[in-house]
């Protein structure tokens, strides 16, 4: 019984940090390059610096797999996405391009 319960809780805590381990690690660039405007660039290293934990966002804001929603200007906008913190209150807004949309290697001037 007591082999059982281990297993159990070592599943559970598997579980509960597969989330952030899946998640773009600090120190990592990651460039996504769908979108009209340019490629976007994530930046590990650079969302932790600010206090971020890979579970702020993830799974609640962002899923953990590719593809798994379609992220869009307008979304952001209204809250969705990046947009959850990208606001002007706690991070700056979303329509401060020139952040994360790169377009060969010269940054793009409005979205």
């Amino acid at each position: 019984m007591k082999k059982f319960l281990v297993l159990v809780l070592t599943i559970l805590l598997a579980a509960a940090f597969m989330s952030t381990a899946l998640a773009v690690p600090p120190g990592k660039v990651v460039d996504y390059k769908d979108g009209k405007t340019g490629p976007v660039q994530f930046d590990g290293k650079k969302h932790a610096d600010a206090g971020n934990k890979c579970n702020d966002c993830h799974p609640k804001v962002f899923q953990m797999k590719t593809g798994a929603s379609k992220i869009t200007m307008k979304d952001m906008r209204e809250g969705k996405n990046c947009g959850t913190c990208h606001n002007g209150e706690k991070a700056f807004k979303v329509n401060v391009c020139k952040k994360c949309h790169i377009k060969k290697k010269k940054v793009i001037q409005g979205c």
